[in-house]
Protein backbone atom coordinates (compact mmCIF):
# COMPACT_ATOMS: atom_id res chain seq x y z
CA UNK A 1 0.00 0.00 0.00
CA UNK A 2 1.62 3.28 -0.71
CA UNK A 3 1.85 5.95 1.80
CA UNK A 4 -0.63 8.63 -0.20
CA UNK A 5 -3.98 8.51 -1.73
CA UNK A 6 -6.03 11.01 -3.79
CA UNK A 7 -8.74 11.90 -3.16
CA UNK A 8 -11.76 13.93 -5.58
CA UNK A 9 -14.17 16.27 -4.91
CA UNK A 10 -16.91 17.15 -7.27
CA UNK A 11 -18.55 18.33 -8.70
CA UNK A 12 -15.75 21.27 -7.80
CA UNK A 13 -12.71 19.18 -9.26
CA UNK A 14 -10.67 19.86 -6.51
CA UNK A 15 -7.93 17.30 -5.68
CA UNK A 16 -5.76 16.55 -2.71
CA UNK A 17 -3.39 13.76 -0.64
CA UNK A 18 -4.56 11.77 2.10
CA UNK A 19 -1.90 9.97 4.20
CA UNK A 20 -2.27 6.82 5.42
CA UNK A 21 -4.11 6.71 8.74
CA UNK A 22 -5.47 10.11 7.96
CA UNK A 23 -8.43 11.52 7.87
CA UNK A 24 -9.83 12.95 4.71
CA UNK A 25 -10.91 15.98 6.33
CA UNK A 26 -7.55 16.05 8.62
CA UNK A 27 -6.15 16.40 5.25
CA UNK A 28 -7.93 18.94 3.84
CA UNK A 29 -7.73 21.06 6.82
CA UNK A 30 -3.85 20.50 6.41
CA UNK A 31 -3.56 21.32 2.97
CA UNK A 32 -6.24 24.27 3.11
CA UNK A 33 -9.18 22.78 1.58
CA UNK A 34 -12.21 24.07 3.86
CA UNK A 35 -14.59 21.06 3.54
CA UNK A 36 -17.76 21.28 5.04
CA UNK A 37 -17.54 20.60 8.91
CA UNK A 38 -19.30 20.92 12.17
CA UNK A 39 -17.87 18.82 15.30
CA UNK A 40 -15.05 16.91 13.57
CA UNK A 41 -16.08 13.93 15.57
CA UNK A 42 -18.67 11.89 13.43
CA UNK A 43 -21.26 13.29 16.18
CA UNK A 44 -23.32 16.37 13.50
CA UNK A 45 -23.18 15.17 9.85
CA UNK A 46 -22.31 18.33 8.26
CA UNK A 47 -19.44 16.71 6.53
CA UNK A 48 -21.81 13.79 5.03
CA UNK A 49 -20.93 13.14 1.75
CA UNK A 50 -21.41 10.31 -1.10
CA UNK A 51 -18.26 7.94 -2.16
CA UNK A 52 -18.10 7.64 -5.86
CA UNK A 53 -15.64 5.74 -5.51
CA UNK A 54 -12.75 4.33 -3.97
CA UNK A 55 -12.66 2.26 -0.58
CA UNK A 56 -12.42 3.73 2.49
CA UNK A 57 -12.69 2.32 6.60
CA UNK A 58 -15.05 4.77 8.84
CA UNK A 59 -13.70 5.29 12.48
CA UNK A 60 -16.25 5.12 15.15
CA UNK A 61 -19.47 7.69 14.87
CA UNK A 62 -22.65 8.59 15.83
CA UNK A 63 -25.84 7.10 13.84
CA UNK A 64 -27.46 10.22 14.31
CA UNK A 65 -24.68 11.73 11.79
CA UNK A 66 -25.23 9.03 9.21
CA UNK A 67 -27.51 6.04 9.76
CA UNK A 68 -27.54 2.22 8.47
CA UNK A 69 -30.04 3.15 5.64
CA UNK A 70 -27.04 6.06 4.36
CA UNK A 71 -24.21 4.30 4.54
CA UNK A 72 -25.53 1.48 2.78
CA UNK A 73 -26.52 3.97 -0.03
CA UNK A 74 -22.81 5.27 -0.11
CA UNK A 75 -22.56 8.10 2.26
CA UNK A 76 -19.73 8.95 4.52
CA UNK A 77 -18.46 11.46 7.04
CA UNK A 78 -14.99 12.99 6.27
CA UNK A 79 -13.78 13.25 9.64
CA UNK A 80 -14.69 9.91 10.03
CA UNK A 81 -13.18 8.25 6.72
CA UNK A 82 -9.89 6.92 6.03
CA UNK A 83 -9.08 6.13 2.61
CA UNK A 84 -7.65 2.74 1.40
CA UNK A 85 -7.42 3.70 -2.46
CA UNK A 86 -7.73 6.78 -4.48
CA UNK A 87 -11.24 8.01 -3.80
CA UNK A 88 -13.89 10.55 -5.86
CA UNK A 89 -16.61 12.02 -3.02
CA UNK A 90 -19.47 13.77 -4.49
CA UNK A 91 -20.06 16.85 -1.80
CA UNK A 92 -23.49 17.21 -0.98
CA UNK A 93 -23.39 21.14 1.16
CA UNK A 94 -20.26 22.95 -0.13
CA UNK A 95 -19.97 26.65 -0.49
CA UNK A 96 -17.66 28.83 -3.13
CA UNK A 97 -16.88 31.21 -0.69
CA UNK A 98 -15.79 28.61 2.12
CA UNK A 99 -13.63 26.84 -0.93
CA UNK A 100 -12.16 29.94 -1.75
CA UNK A 101 -11.03 31.30 1.74
CA UNK A 102 -9.88 28.42 3.07
CA UNK A 103 -6.57 28.87 5.33
CA UNK A 104 -5.06 25.79 6.24
CA UNK A 105 -5.03 24.62 9.38
CA UNK A 106 -1.39 24.79 11.26
CA UNK A 107 -0.48 23.81 14.88
CA UNK A 108 1.14 27.48 17.08
CA UNK A 109 2.43 27.73 20.48
CA UNK A 110 1.24 30.33 23.31
CA UNK A 111 0.64 30.77 26.57
CA UNK A 112 -2.62 32.32 28.46
CA UNK A 113 -1.85 35.73 29.10
CA UNK A 114 -4.73 36.95 30.70
CA UNK A 115 -7.98 35.77 32.34
CA UNK A 116 -11.00 37.83 33.91
CA UNK A 117 -14.42 36.69 35.28
CA UNK A 118 -16.95 38.26 33.34
CA UNK A 119 -20.13 36.81 35.33
CA UNK A 120 -20.51 34.20 37.81
CA UNK A 121 -20.43 31.67 34.92
CA UNK A 122 -18.90 33.34 31.61
CA UNK A 123 -14.77 33.96 31.36
CA UNK A 124 -12.59 36.19 29.24
CA UNK A 125 -8.89 34.60 28.08
CA UNK A 126 -5.96 35.90 26.29
CA UNK A 127 -3.35 33.58 24.71
CA UNK A 128 -0.58 35.09 22.90
CA UNK A 129 0.83 33.35 19.84
CA UNK A 130 4.53 32.84 19.29
CA UNK A 131 3.40 33.40 15.68
CA UNK A 132 0.77 35.11 13.68
CA UNK A 133 -2.34 33.44 12.80
CA UNK A 134 -4.60 33.76 10.12
CA UNK A 135 -8.42 33.89 10.37
CA UNK A 136 -11.59 34.34 9.40
CA UNK A 137 -14.05 36.49 12.03
CA UNK A 138 -16.09 33.62 13.30
CA UNK A 139 -13.74 31.09 13.45
CA UNK A 140 -12.48 28.98 16.11
CA UNK A 141 -9.24 27.00 17.25
CA UNK A 142 -9.01 23.70 18.82
CA UNK A 143 -6.60 24.96 22.29
CA UNK A 144 -4.71 22.33 24.40
CA UNK A 145 -3.29 22.61 27.64
CA UNK A 146 -1.97 20.54 30.65
CA UNK A 147 -3.05 21.10 33.76
CA UNK A 148 -0.75 21.84 37.20
CA UNK A 149 -1.76 18.03 38.16
CA UNK A 150 -0.54 16.47 34.25
CA UNK A 151 -3.84 16.11 32.48
CA UNK A 152 -3.84 17.12 29.27
CA UNK A 153 -7.21 18.71 27.94
CA UNK A 154 -8.25 20.16 24.27
CA UNK A 155 -11.09 22.36 24.08
CA UNK A 156 -12.57 24.30 20.87
CA UNK A 157 -13.12 27.83 21.61
CA UNK A 158 -14.34 30.44 19.08
CA UNK A 159 -12.01 33.42 18.94
CA UNK A 160 -13.69 37.05 20.17
CA UNK A 161 -11.16 39.14 18.43
CA UNK A 162 -10.66 40.54 15.01
CA UNK A 163 -8.64 38.48 12.65
CA UNK A 164 -6.35 42.21 12.57
CA UNK A 165 -4.99 40.91 15.68
CA UNK A 166 -2.68 37.77 14.75
CA UNK A 167 -0.79 36.93 17.70
CA UNK A 168 -2.83 37.39 20.66
CA UNK A 169 -6.08 35.77 20.70
CA UNK A 170 -8.80 36.44 22.67
CA UNK A 171 -11.82 33.93 23.74
CA UNK A 172 -15.19 34.38 25.84
CA UNK A 173 -15.82 30.81 27.46
CA UNK A 174 -18.62 29.52 29.31
CA UNK A 175 -17.99 27.64 32.70
CA UNK A 176 -20.27 24.17 32.83
CA UNK A 177 -20.48 22.20 36.10
CA UNK A 178 -18.77 19.18 34.73
CA UNK A 179 -16.26 21.92 32.40
CA UNK A 180 -12.94 21.05 32.98
CA UNK A 181 -11.00 23.62 31.18
CA UNK A 182 -13.39 26.16 32.84
CA UNK A 183 -13.41 24.46 35.98
CA UNK A 184 -9.60 24.39 36.40
CA UNK A 185 -9.17 27.67 35.07
CA UNK A 186 -11.20 28.54 38.28
CA UNK A 187 -9.37 26.14 40.84
CA UNK A 188 -6.26 26.96 39.24
CA UNK A 189 -5.14 24.02 37.54
CA UNK A 190 -4.84 26.33 34.69
CA UNK A 191 -3.23 29.49 35.13
CA UNK A 192 -1.49 32.79 33.38
CA UNK A 193 1.37 31.66 32.24
CA UNK A 194 0.25 28.33 30.87
CA UNK A 195 1.25 26.52 28.09
CA UNK A 196 -0.62 25.87 25.41
CA UNK A 197 -0.40 24.35 22.14
CA UNK A 198 -3.15 26.17 19.46
CA UNK A 199 -4.79 24.26 16.36
CA UNK A 200 -6.56 26.24 13.61
CA UNK A 201 -8.80 28.14 12.20
CA UNK A 202 -11.68 25.70 12.14
CA UNK A 203 -15.54 26.72 11.37
CA UNK A 204 -17.31 27.28 8.27
CA UNK A 205 -19.66 30.32 10.38
CA UNK A 206 -17.81 33.21 9.63
CA UNK A 207 -18.24 37.02 8.47
CA UNK A 208 -18.97 36.73 4.50
CA UNK A 209 -17.69 39.81 2.85
CA UNK A 210 -19.98 42.46 0.44
CA UNK A 211 -23.43 41.28 1.11
CA UNK A 212 -26.57 43.11 1.17
CA UNK A 213 -29.08 43.82 3.65
CA UNK A 214 -29.21 44.04 7.54
CA UNK A 215 -26.60 41.87 10.11
CA UNK A 216 -28.73 39.61 12.07
CA UNK A 217 -26.74 38.51 14.84
CA UNK A 218 -27.63 36.32 17.81
CA UNK A 219 -25.74 34.81 20.95
CA UNK A 220 -26.35 33.57 24.06
CA UNK A 221 -23.90 32.54 26.72
CA UNK A 222 -20.47 32.26 25.72
CA UNK A 223 -21.89 32.53 21.81
CA UNK A 224 -20.44 36.29 22.46
CA UNK A 225 -17.31 35.37 21.53
CA UNK A 226 -17.54 34.95 17.24
CA UNK A 227 -20.62 36.63 17.45
CA UNK A 228 -17.94 39.79 18.99
CA UNK A 229 -15.29 38.73 16.66
CA UNK A 230 -17.90 39.19 13.53
CA UNK A 231 -19.81 42.27 14.67
CA UNK A 232 -16.48 44.13 14.79
CA UNK A 233 -15.05 42.79 11.90
CA UNK A 234 -17.76 43.98 10.15
CA UNK A 235 -17.13 47.26 11.60
CA UNK A 236 -13.66 47.50 10.80
CA UNK A 237 -14.79 46.69 7.16
CA UNK A 238 -16.66 50.31 6.47
CA UNK A 239 -19.64 47.82 5.10
CA UNK A 240 -22.42 50.18 5.39
CA UNK A 241 -25.26 47.71 6.75
CA UNK A 242 -27.95 47.96 9.18
CA UNK A 243 -26.90 45.83 12.44
CA UNK A 244 -29.42 43.77 14.92
CA UNK A 245 -27.15 42.13 17.91
CA UNK A 246 -29.31 40.11 19.77
CA UNK A 247 -28.01 38.62 22.75
CA UNK A 248 -30.23 36.23 24.97
CA UNK A 249 -29.19 35.62 29.11
CA UNK A 250 -30.72 34.90 31.76
CA UNK A 251 -30.79 37.84 34.31
CA UNK A 252 -29.14 40.79 34.18
CA UNK A 253 -26.43 39.73 35.92
CA UNK A 254 -25.66 37.34 33.04
CA UNK A 255 -24.92 40.42 30.74
CA UNK A 256 -21.45 41.32 30.10
CA UNK A 257 -19.49 44.02 28.15
CA UNK A 258 -21.93 46.44 28.53
CA UNK A 259 -19.92 49.51 28.38
CA UNK A 260 -18.08 47.83 25.13
CA UNK A 261 -21.17 47.77 23.20
CA UNK A 262 -23.23 50.99 24.53
CA UNK A 263 -19.71 52.98 23.43
CA UNK A 264 -19.28 50.88 20.37
CA UNK A 265 -23.50 51.90 19.58
CA UNK A 266 -22.58 55.13 20.24
CA UNK A 267 -19.56 55.47 17.06
CA UNK A 268 -22.05 53.38 14.73
CA UNK A 269 -26.13 53.94 15.03
CA UNK A 270 -26.74 51.40 12.46
CA UNK A 271 -25.93 48.95 15.40
CA UNK A 272 -28.70 48.40 17.35
CA UNK A 273 -27.92 46.11 20.68
CA UNK A 274 -31.17 44.25 21.62
CA UNK A 275 -30.62 41.92 24.68
CA UNK A 276 -33.21 39.38 25.86
CA UNK A 277 -33.46 38.17 29.40
CA UNK A 278 -35.89 35.01 30.06
CA UNK A 279 -35.61 34.67 33.99
CA UNK A 280 -36.24 38.38 35.25
CA UNK A 281 -37.21 38.16 38.82
CA UNK A 282 -38.33 41.58 40.42
CA UNK A 283 -35.12 43.25 39.00
CA UNK A 284 -35.23 46.45 37.21
CA UNK A 285 -35.34 45.74 33.66
CA UNK A 286 -37.19 47.72 30.86
CA UNK A 287 -35.59 45.36 28.11
CA UNK A 288 -36.72 42.86 26.24
CA UNK A 289 -38.25 39.53 28.21
CA UNK A 290 -38.29 35.75 26.77
CA UNK A 291 -36.51 34.07 24.99
CA UNK A 292 -34.07 35.26 22.06
CA UNK A 293 -35.29 33.68 19.28
CA UNK A 294 -39.02 34.96 20.08
CA UNK A 295 -37.70 38.68 19.99
CA UNK A 296 -35.71 37.73 16.58
CA UNK A 297 -39.04 36.90 15.30
CA UNK A 298 -41.13 40.14 16.53
CA UNK A 299 -38.21 42.19 15.13
CA UNK A 300 -37.86 40.41 12.01
CA UNK A 301 -41.76 40.90 11.58
CA UNK A 302 -41.68 44.40 12.58
CA UNK A 303 -38.73 45.12 9.93
CA UNK A 304 -40.57 42.94 7.45
CA UNK A 305 -37.11 41.65 6.47
CA UNK A 306 -38.65 38.92 3.93
CA UNK A 307 -35.62 36.88 3.83
CA UNK A 308 -32.79 40.04 3.20
CA UNK A 309 -29.63 40.18 5.14
CA UNK A 310 -27.67 37.46 6.87
CA UNK A 311 -27.81 35.70 10.22
CA UNK A 312 -24.73 34.76 12.33
CA UNK A 313 -26.18 32.57 15.09
CA UNK A 314 -23.43 31.20 17.82
CA UNK A 315 -25.04 29.61 21.29
CA UNK A 316 -26.16 26.32 22.78
CA UNK A 317 -28.08 24.03 20.64
CA UNK A 318 -31.51 24.43 21.73
CA UNK A 319 -30.96 28.36 21.24
CA UNK A 320 -30.10 27.32 17.42
CA UNK A 321 -32.68 24.95 16.98
CA UNK A 322 -35.41 27.19 18.38
CA UNK A 323 -33.80 30.13 15.91
CA UNK A 324 -33.96 27.57 12.81
CA UNK A 325 -38.36 27.47 12.22
CA UNK A 326 -38.00 31.51 13.09
CA UNK A 327 -35.71 32.14 10.28
CA UNK A 328 -36.95 30.44 7.62
CA UNK A 329 -40.70 31.58 8.41
CA UNK A 330 -39.18 35.06 7.88
CA UNK A 331 -37.82 34.02 4.41
CA UNK A 332 -34.33 33.54 4.85
CA UNK A 333 -33.11 30.94 2.69
CA UNK A 334 -29.98 28.16 3.67
CA UNK A 335 -27.54 30.24 1.96
CA UNK A 336 -28.14 33.51 4.17
CA UNK A 337 -28.16 31.84 7.87
CA UNK A 338 -24.46 30.70 9.42
CA UNK A 339 -24.52 28.56 12.94
CA UNK A 340 -22.68 27.98 15.08
CA UNK A 341 -23.79 25.58 17.78
CA UNK A 342 -22.18 25.17 21.17
CA UNK A 343 -22.44 21.98 22.87
CA UNK A 344 -21.35 21.53 26.54
CA UNK A 345 -17.97 18.95 27.02
CA UNK A 346 -18.08 15.62 28.30
CA UNK A 347 -14.84 13.49 28.42
CA UNK A 348 -13.30 13.61 24.65
CA UNK A 349 -15.42 16.27 22.97
CA UNK A 350 -14.98 19.54 22.42
CA UNK A 351 -17.00 22.53 23.59
CA UNK A 352 -17.05 26.07 22.68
Amino acid sequence: MSDAHTVRLEPVGVEFEVENGETVLNAAFRQGIALPHGCKEGQCSACKCVLLDGEVDMLKYSTFALNDMEKDTGHILLCRAIAYSDMEVELLNYDEEVLAKSIAVKTFKGRIAHVEHLTHDIRGIEIELGSPIKFWAGQYVDITVTTEKGETITRSFSMANTPHETQKLSFIIKKYPEGKFSGELDSGGIKVGAEVTVVGPYGTCFRREEREGPLVLVGAGSGMSPVWSILNDHLNSGEKRPVYFFYGARTPDDLFYLDRIAELVGRHPDVNFIPVLSHVNGEAWDGERGFVHESVDAKLKQLAVDGQGDVYACGPPPMIDALQPVLFMNGFELERIFFDKFTTSSGGTSAH
